[in-house]
């Protein structure tokens, strides 16, 4: 199968092209195999397992469904130099980082230039399947605030960096076509600027420049756009006064950007500047994003996922607006759309697209936890693999990856729960990570991770006599950024709340904060140290007894008392409340965890 194409432009086209991808899923899912298959079998990868044959048979009976684990080998190869073909025919020409982690490093995912083509077809689907809920885009402009972050360069020299950057950074964006319905309010030049402030500032500047064309906003993730209205809120008075002059602030020394932003300004324009301070100058900022871009029709933001936790905050900044997530995708491969994206954001579903990739699922039992009222899910005990087309309404999957890149029956990482089928392409809704239980940006702490950076903050609690006897956390995201919370339950020798402020005791609570933040991985010591997206770490001291609270609490919500252990991350407002009416002290972190640009440490094989 051909990597397929379609015109934004051409709206009938487009949807046609869905219905006719959709309703055919099982047949365009074995040309995928098949194209797959017969392109790779005789690469290292596959040739050790298919022995050259390219059959389906053989393909689902002998090659073993994978974690990151198991291929990070082949790419360590890739990255040392070694031919593309030890997994794909195609030359890969860039690896992928991806937000994951694996030993404090990002995941690599190949990719080849094919495959983005294959990105810009989904991109180019999206705009269609809008306009069938909301009419007039092509009437005026987007202000999407895009970003690229810092990339790396592995000892061969392939380019490794995050999937967006590669996208933004590609022939595919920078000379995209015409497109009515697509019209930025950023001009490339400030999407791309390395420096991610004069970035936000000119986009920012941009945006409120053009307000009265501006039909839609947003930015790929949520907790980005939060971002931006907190970067709003502390410069407006600087990104008017540029209105007002008619041209950018000095300190933008990025010349392309700074040329860029200029045209767009073009004269000095007061009555605009005025106008934005006025709306700007009331508070509460509730609604402020109607109130700037008054003909604004949606906010165009991933909430599904982790993301969820920020609905409230942007509801308040949107004042009503519809948030809209419009597609499901991952360094590893883009995966579908959301065919219905006026939906309310728990209840959105994304349609596998059968071309993307060759798709299986895992099945995994849902398992009710006390520290979500969602609960989690589990594997069952031998892996239960089923395709695309035979996944069961309302149940949950870990999904499998077989892509034209190289990645042959992997393991995503993700749970979905199947919601309803468009024809025969299956509906799912985004549930969880596996095994994350913290997350307020692009970051993924696991259960593993919390527990070794504990590890090693407790012990300096040891001269002061104080043990570690319980602990649980959330990500508490009431605030611009968010931020980490631990509860933590200490035992003393002598035990007085007054004992925690004291200078000894307030010093050493905030190394304990800043240990645990050094130990976490480099996409979270990334997000706080340059990208400044996640606050510092905070731990609360509770009460004696806080956490035999908690655990009753579980047990009334139908815990068993038998099998109750303590849950690492609490989601339930209920039991944060409990826990958070206990608290005794509370201590942040005062440094930032050292960071700096991904060191490739790749050992040949």
């Amino acid at each position: 199968m051909v990597v397929l194409s379609c015109d934004p432009n051409d709206l009938g086209s487009s949807l046609r092209l869905i219905e006719e991808l959709t309703a055919n899923a099982e047949r365009v899912q074995q040309q995928v195999l098949d194209e797959i298959l017969t392109r790779n079998a005789d690469t290292e990868y596959l040739h050790g397992f298919l022995k050259g044959r390219a059959s389906r048979e053989l393909f689902r009976n002998a090659v073993p469904v994978v974690d990151y684990d198991h291929v990070k080998p082949y790419i360590d190869r890739l990255a040392n130099g070694e031919p593309s073909r030890i997994i794909s025919s195609q030359p890969i020409l860039e690896l992928l980082t991806s937000s994951g982690t694996s030993g404090g490093q990002p995941k690599m995912m190949p990719s080849t230039a094919e495959e983005l083509d294959r990105k810009t077809f989904l991109y180019n689907l999206l705009i269609p399947v809008m306009n069938q809920y909301v009419t007039g885009l092509d009437e005026g402009k987007c202000m999407y605030l895009l970003f690229i972050k810092p990339e790396i360069s592995t000892p061969s020299g392939l380019t490794a960096r995050p999937v967006l950057t590669s996208y933004y950074k590609s022939s595919h964006f920078r000379n995209r076509p015409f497109n009515k319905f697509n019209v930025y309010t950023s001009p490339d030049e400030a999407i791309l600027c390395s420096d991610s402030k004069q970035s936000m500032f000119c986009q920012l500047l941009c945006g409120l420049a053009q307000r009265d064309e501006v039909l839609r906003v947003g930015a790929v993730f949520a907790s980005a756009f939060l971002r931006a209205i907190k970067f709003l809120e502390d410069h407006w008075p600087e990104l008017c006064s540029n209105i007002r002059a008619g041209s950018v602030s000095s300190w933008i020394t990025g010349a392309a950007c700074r040329d860029s932003v200029n045209r767009v300004l073009a004269r000095p324009n007061p009555e605009l500047a005025a106008a934005i301070e006025a709306e700007c100058s009331k508070q509460p900022w509730e609604a402020i994003v109607k109130r700037l871009w008054p003909r604004t029709k949606y906010v165009d933001v991933i909430v599904t996922g982790s993301m969820a936790q920020y609905i409230p905050l942007l509801e308040f900044y949107s004042g009503g607006l519809p948030l809209v997530s419009t597609m499901y995708a991952s360094s590893e491969c883009y995966f579908g759309i959301n065919l219905r994206p006026l939906d309310l954001p728990s209840d959105v579903s994304y349609t596998l697209l059968p071309n993307m990739a060759y798709f299986e699922f895992i099945e995994v039992d849902r398992v009710t936890d006390a520290d979500d009222a969602g609960g989690e899910c589990n594997c069952t005990g031998d892996l239960k693999v089923v395709d695309l087309v035979d996944v069961e309404i309302g149940r949950y999957y870990e999904i499998v990856v077989t892509t034209f890149t190289g990645l042959y029956r992997y393991r995503v990482g993700d749970i979905l729960m199947v919601t309803g089928f468009h024809h025969a392409a299956p509906q799912f809704r985004f549930v969880h990570r596996r095994n994350v239980v913290l997350s307020v940006d692009t970051d993924k702490t696991s259960e593993e991770d919390l527990l070794k950076a504990v590890t090693q903050a407790k012990l300096l609690l040891e001269p002061l006599g104080y043990l570690l006897t319980e602990y649980t956390s959330y990500a508490d995201t009431s605030s611009i950024p968010g931020h980490y919370v631990l509860f933590w339950e200490l035992k003393t020798r002598a035990t007085s709340d007054d004992e925690l402020s004291t200078a000894d005791v307030q010093a050493v609570m905030e190394n304990c904060c800043s240990t645990i933040e050094s130990c976490l991985d480099a996409v979270y010591r990334r997000c706080r140290s340059r990208d400044r997206s996640i606050g510092p770490l905070e731990i609360r001291v509770v009460r004696g007894g806080a956490f035999d609270a908690l655990m009753d609490y579980c047990v009334s919500q139908g815990s068993s008392v038998n099998q109750y252990k303590t849950p690492r991350c609490i989601k339930s407002r209920e039991a944060i409340q409990l826990l958070e009416e206990k608290v005794a002290g509370r201590f942040f972190s005062r440094k930032l965890p050292f960071w700096e640009p991904y060191r490739m440490e790749i050992k040949a094989s």
